[in-house]
């Protein structure tokens, strides 16, 4: 995928709309469960990760989106609405205030359940289209 105007410009609106999507959920996670554990993070996480295979299984089996569709899709609402980069500061903020065991379940919870979030999002794809 070259990179083009009309790539840059679906990946921005992309970016936007993944962007203001995360910040919704996170404002309404914390307002409904708190701040002491990163749940928001992980909530996000765990849905982008169950959106990303559900599209790349959608995209193989059913659906040839455009190239901008795509970036529009993977690199911008998800690639902003997913939060890799916050995760792992709250691994470390975890880590910082002492409370280690909580840092390394939340690590591991995080990977595993965004790992099967993705193969849950390519079987769902598999079921409903094939």
């Amino acid at each position: 995928m070259g990179m083009s105007l009309q790539h840059v410009i679906a990946v921005g609106a992309g970016g936007a709309l993944g962007a203001v999507g995360r910040y919704t959920v996170m404002v309404a996670v914390g307002h409904w469960i708190g701040h002491g554990f990163p749940y928001s993070t992980l909530i996000v996480n765990i849905v982008g990760s169950f959106t990303l295979g559900a599209f790349v299984e959608l995209s193989a089996l059913a659906w040839s989106p455009s190239p901008e569709m795509r970036a529009f899709i993977v690199v911008g609402a998800l690639g902003a609405f997913t939060t890799f980069s916050t995760f792992s500061l709250d691994v470390h903020v975890l880590w910082m205030r002492g409370e280690t065991f909580l840092a390394f379940g939340y690590a591991l919870i995080s990977v595993v359940l965004c790992v099967l979030g993705l193969f849950a999002g390519l079987a769902l794809m598999r079921v409903v289209l094939t």
